[in-house]
């Protein structure tokens, strides 16, 4: 495996209920227990489905036309029961607008294709989420 395909993040915890993570290039996100405003891991991981995406199909429409609308929404249903809590009936909806024209023509028809590619193939969120992975857990002193 290649270096350059490690991903790290640490999360440090800044006060009761609220915590920074920092990746591995430097860059901070704040976020905590649903308290306040801030986002939760569960409006994290939404938001690494639906950003995954909407970047796999910006790269691809956007060489067409830049849109005049470029919207993302994702959405689930978070789930409570003996089998443990988890998010099911998760959708991503693409709302996009493109200028008439030709450029805008052609990222219209792409559109479709760059969707199925990045929810097929492309998006390593969804991917991961979709096919599933163990997450091991360790405790170090």
């Amino acid at each position: 495996m290649a270096s350059d395909s490690q991903r790290n993040v640490k999360i440090t915890r800044t006060s009761a209920g609220h915590y920074t993570a920092v990746n591995g290039r430097g860059g901070t996100l704040q976020f905590g227990d649903g308290a306040t405003d801030e986002f939760t891991p569960v409006d994290l991981l939404l938001a690494a489905i639906g950003g995954c995406s909407a970047i796999d199909v910006d790269i691809f429409t956007t060489r067409r036309a830049e849109p005049e609308l470029f919207v993302v929404e994702v959405d689930g249903k978070k789930v409570r029961d003996e089998g443990g809590n988890r998010m099911e009936e998760l959708s991503v909806t693409f709302r996009l607008r493109f200028p008439d024209g030709q450029g805008g023509d052609d990222a219209r028809s792409l559109l479709p294709e760059a969707v199925r590619r990045s929810h097929d193939r492309l998006c390593t969120v969804s991917r991961t989420v979709e096919l599933g992975t163990a997450v091991a857990t360790r405790i170090e002193p």
